[in-house]
């Protein structure tokens, strides 16, 4: 399946993305589209999709649209995001402005006039001309946008306040003109003020919104910011270049110097030095580095010098996948969201009937003013801004949040389903285990120390590649002990190994499946018990699933009392560990527990698993085939992170459900105030005042996500 991503302009609320959406959607080949305001990106899944037709399509709907190239220079991508949120804050800062400094003064003018008794003609000429021009320079883009949306048959945000402004401004200007032109006194105020206050306070609100926004979306720009601009290129001759780190290729020998970042991903085929990669890892001590390791593009060289060469080129670093990925999650959406974004859709024509019905009600009760104010105030107070922000910003923080310390989330819909988990279900082998054996025990027989029972093991299984044999002699070199070396070596598959050790004839034999007998010249002199030693964090992360009211199980395709001694090192319940399982029956065990369930593993043979349950976890030792099926990832080779993913998807769930709580708690609440006439002749001010209010309350309370979410990163760090 093709995924395309396209970056789309001019998106001003839920109802902007959902007709952009249902535009991508009508084209063949496309199963699914997402298109995000907050990030001006639409991801686009589907069959044989061509981008240039998908961008078409968007544009030819009103929003101008680009295909964004796959492989985008990481630090252009970087400028691209600061650059486009930076604008559009800067746009709606420049617009806040310019209507405060119309209306504050000439409505000042206005009431200190009245207050001290020198109303005279010249005062509803000022109103109007003040009033014109901030409709004309502030309430420019947001009529031609709406005149947009009009043009295709649809409403917007903006349809409500251009009506909203208009109906002020016109009913106005009709009562000026029959006033000062034809001399007719039709005995209702002028509003030319009102509809400058509503402009300029909405104009301020959405300035707060794109500020938050662009800062919500910072995580982003800070992972970027971690690759070099530059690299040192590494001639044959020794000499070196500086070039840009996206005109790096594969294949290229790179200079990485003490106290600069690696620019690309590579091995390193020269020099020893310490590497700080918590900025992918999430691990705050530098790993050692020989020839032969990989490096990390973005990942801290402290004390040595090295000399790399790239395994991609400077244009799909990790670095600038794991920024890509973070792109999309926060451009994805969740299911809540959609639900919210469908309610918008039909919101903005709901309203548009409610404000006519209104009008007519207080015709025909004998009032025609109070029905046109309350008219305007329902257009203007049931704007769904916050509604369209309740979800995109929680996302944005969580998503990149959780990038920040080792987490990839792939969509919104993983991130709601991450804190909705019940059950959590990990794989043995290389998941709570290291995947590694190790020497467990070492018992004596015939009065032969463990030193020499090792020596003599390691000795003869040097040669051999099992991974048993591997077990015993690192076993032997953590204990500094001198291997001798083995003559007439011979390997018996199934049985064990033998050879000739000073002389002397060594033979290491399976015992069973984790133990060895070691022979010296045909007589039992010991044996070595190798396991896969549990993961120094497994125990720890399981009780604090536990304690959050997490269900925890087992799979492992090992028998069943390895499978049940390892639960038991690591605190899982007997009943809850399936042993000797294949594959398929992992998915059906999967589908037997309590959803929603998140499965946690690293092998080819749990792919399967991994896209059964509801939410995949893949962590960094793991394939790549486990990694496509995983909905989660995790870049270093740890799973306390998993623990963590659930509390930040929870928070940022519960940030979610707050913000359409309040959102939708707003709009039906003043609605029927409006309607009513409850909030007076003042209400189109009210109502712009309580719009700005709404947005306010639901960007705060992601910044308080975030605050919440950084605070306990570093208290964990």
């Amino acid at each position: 399946m093709d995924t395309i991503e396209l970056k789309v302009d001019e998106l001003n609320c839920a109802a902007c993305s959902s007709a952009v959406e249902k535009a991508l959607n009508s084209v063949d080949g496309v199963v699914s589209s997402s298109v995000s305001v907050a990030t001006g990106r639409a991801t686009i899944t589907g069959n044989n999709l061509n981008g240039e037709l998908l961008a078409k399509i968007a544009t030819d709907a009103g929003y101008p649209s680009e295909v964004i190239d796959e492989g985008i220079d990481p630090a252009k991508l970087a400028t691209e995001i600061e650059t486009r949120q930076n604008k559009n804050a800067s746009d709606w800062k420049r617009r806040a402005i310019l209507g405060v400094s119309i209306w504050a003064p000439f409505e000042a003018l206005h009431w200190s006039a009245g207050f001290l008794g020198i109303e005279g003609p010249w005062v509803p000429w000022v109103m109007f001309l003040a009033s014109t021009t901030s409709m004309i320079l502030v309430g420019g883009g947001f009529f031609s946008s709406a005149i947009g949306a009009a043009k295709r048959f649809k409403t917007n945000m903006d349809t409500l306040i251009t009506i909203g402004a208009s109906s002020a401004y016109f009913f106005s200007l009709f009562i000026f003109i029959s006033e000062k032109i034809f001399g007719y006194d039709l005995g209702y105020p002028m509003y030319f003020m009102e509809a400058a206050a509503l402009l300029a306070i909405i104009s301020i609100g959405h300035w707060l919104e794109a500020t938050s926004t662009a800062k919500a979306g910072s995580a982003i720009r800070e992972l970027l910011k971690m690759q070099p601009d530059t690299a040192e290129v590494v001639a044959e001759d020794g000499s070196t270049t500086k070039i840009v780190t996206g005109e790096v290729g594969e294949g290229m020998r790179l200079l990485v110097r003490p106290g600069s970042r690696i620019p690309v991903d590579g091995l390193v085929v020269d020099g020893m030095s310490e590497v700080d990669e918590s900025i992918v890892t999430g691990e705050p001590l530098p790993r050692a580095k020989n020839i032969g390791d990989t490096l990390i593009a973005g990942s801290m060289n402290t004390t040595g010098q090295l000399i790399l060469k790239t395994t991609v080129d400077g244009r799909h670093t990790t670095i600038s996948r794991i920024a890509q990925l973070v792109t999309s999650a926060q451009s994805s959406k969740a299911g809540i969201q959609r639900i919210a974004d469908k309610v918008s859709a039909i919101f903005v024509p709901i309203v548009l009937v409610i404000a006519v019905i209104t009008v007519i009600a207080w015709v025909i009760a004998g009032d025609i003013e109070t029905g046109f104010v309350s008219a305007v105030t329902i257009l203007v107070i049931s704007c769904p801004c916050a509604l369209g922000l309740a979800t995109p910003m929680a996302v944005m923080v969580a998503a990149g949040e959780s990038s920040l310390r080792g987490i990839l989330v792939k969509d919104a819909s993983s991130l709601e389903l991450a804190g909705k988990i019940v059950t959590v279900i990990f794989d043995k082998t290389g998941t709570l285990t290291q995947g590694k054996p190790v020497v467990a025990t070492i018992e004596s027989e015939n009065q032969f120390s463990e030193e020499e029972i090792l020596k003599y093991a390691a000795s003869v299984e040097t040669p051999s590649e099992h991974p048993i044999a591997t077990a015993i002699v690192k076993e032997a070199s953590n204990r500094n002990i001198t291997v001798p070396s083995v003559s007439n070596f011979e390997a018996t598959a199934g049985i064990g190994v033998h050879g000739i050790v000073n002389g002397k004839s060594v033979a290491v034999l399976r015992d069973n499946a984790a133990t060895c007998k070691i022979e010296l010249d045909g007589k039992v002199i010991g044996r070595i018990t190798v396991t896969d030693a549990i993961r120094k964090e497994a125990k720890s992360t399981i009780a604090e699933l536990q304690a959050s009211g997490i269900d925890v199980h087992m799979l492992s395709g090992d028998r069943k009392e390895t499978a049940l001694s390892v639960a038991k090192e690591v605190g899982i319940k007997p009943e809850n560990v399936h042993a000797e399982a294949s594959p398929s029956d992992k998915t059906d065990i999967i589908a037997s527990l309590l959803r929603p369930s998140m499965m946690v593993g690293d092998g080819i043979n749990d792919a399967a698993a991994l896209a059964a349950s509801d939410v995949g976890v893949a962590i960094a030792s793991g394939t790549n085939v486990a990694m496509e099926s995983a909905a989660i990832i995790i870049p270093a080779n740890t799973i306390e992170a998993t623990a963590e993913s659930i509390h930040i998807a929870k928070d940022a769930l519960t940030t979610i459900k707050q913000n359409l709580v309040f959102a939708f708690m707003y709009n039906v609440a003043a609605i029927p105030l409006a309607a009513f006439g409850v909030l007076g002749q003042n209400g189109p001010l009210i109502a712009a005042a309580a719009m700005g209010f709404s947005d306010i309350t639901v960007i705060g309370n992601a910044i308080r996500l975030k605050h919440k979410l950084r605070k306990r990163r570093i208290k964990t760090q």
